[in-house]
């Protein structure tokens, strides 16, 4: 195969390959690939199919290519450099797509742990989303002070779906866990309860994983169990 040949299979495969469909002297031409006439595309075209790299599906059609067109064009012909850019950007779209995805999967088990561990609300900030997940509610309601106060339960409720993220936002989280309690609360609905959060870091993002409960928690088993559950995150970063 000389070269001219090898540059025309290396064409043909490519456009069969982005068309599906057979592929003609004109298209070849049109495209830009060659500055030579139709009949000598032809010609060369007829040379390649003699020794079984295309086959013409019926008369007359273009070429496509054959098993051994296409072994012959991954062997030598292909040129996946002049595509590394369009793959590599789809790539790293995907992947930090992938990364961010598992990103909240960790941040989800770790808070899932933690609810697990203690009768109080956990909670999670997932870096790359301004939104606070969090877990343990029905076991914190059962707890006397909202059992006694229907309206602290439901201002609980209220702060985690709808202010938790902004209330993150106006305090100090940093690697040390801060503790909220009482009086030092902004929202109103939380006043008699105590906020507990430390801050992660996945791949320099912050999050922030915390505990929100009544004020009479259990501050010294919350505060193991907090620096457990953000040890786990950290360790994957």
């Amino acid at each position: 195969m000389n070269e001219r040949q090898s540059k025309l299979l290396a064409a043909i495969i490519d456009q069969f390959i982005d068309t599906a469909a057979p592929v003609g002297s004109r298209k070849l031409l049109e495209a830009g690939y060659f500055n030579c006439s139709s009949a000598t595309i032809r010609s060369e075209m007829l040379l390649l199919e003699d020794e079984g790299f295309l086959q013409q599906p019926h008369v007359s059609a273009g070429r496509i290519p054959t098993a051994k067109g296409y072994r012959s064009y991954v062997q030598k012909h292909m040129q996946p450099s002049k595509h590394e850019k369009v793959v590599r950007k789809r790539f790293d779209s995907l992947r930090e797509m992938y990364l961010q995805h598992k990103d909240q999967e960790r941040a989800y088990e770790a808070v899932a742990l933690l609810a697990h561990m203690i009768p109080n609300v956990a909670f999670v900030a997932v870096p790359h989303k301004k939104q606070v997940y969090y877990l343990g509610l029905a076991n914190a309601l059962r707890q006397p002070e909202f059992l006694a106060d229907p309206r602290l339960a439901s201002g609980v409720a209220e702060v985690l779906e709808e202010h938790l993220y902004a209330v993150l936002d106006t305090v100090e989280v940093d690697g040390q866990i801060r503790y909220y309690i009482g009086d030092n609360h902004i929202l109103p609905q939380i006043q008699s309860c105590s906020l507990m959060v430390t801050e992660y870091r996945v791949r320099d993002q912050r999050g922030a994983i915390g505990i929100l409960g009544p004020m009479r928690m259990d501050y010294a088993y919350n505060t193991v169990a907090l620096d457990m559950a953000a040890d786990l995150l950290r360790s994957n970063t």
